[in-house]
């Protein structure tokens, strides 16, 4: 998604770090950024509204819900592969003890 227009802050730099901006993890300094590329980019202000939206929303519905105790774990393992760039399987992924994604024993 981009608006077509040239930024300072590339709309998919934004749309990529979105539920950082969305979930305050990240650095003052990027928040501004994106916040000056929000005011220039209606497409890219479209979509935080909605991930915004949805994210209340799963919040009101499912908050109250006991999560696993290692969903996060797997969560973020999978995360970490996307990252860096690896194929991510539909197995689980999780984290070792010093904090790096292993995949689960098939």
């Amino acid at each position: 998604m981009s608006c077509g227009e040239p930024h300072e802050t590339d709309c998919s730099e934004v749309l990529d770090h979105l539920y950082e901006f969305l979930d305050h993890e990240m650095p003052e300094g990027d928040c501004t950024k994106f916040e000056v590329h929000f005011e220039e980019c209606n497409p890219c202000l479209e979509k935080y509204g909605l991930e915004q939206a949805v994210k209340k929303l799963v919040k009101r519905c499912c908050g109250q819900d006991d999560v696993p105790t290692d969903l996060r774990s797997k969560v973020m393992g999978r995360i970490d592969l996307i990252r860096s760039g690896q194929v991510v399987p539909e197995q689980d992924v999780s984290m070792d003890t010093a904090g790096m994604p292993t995949r689960a024993a098939e």
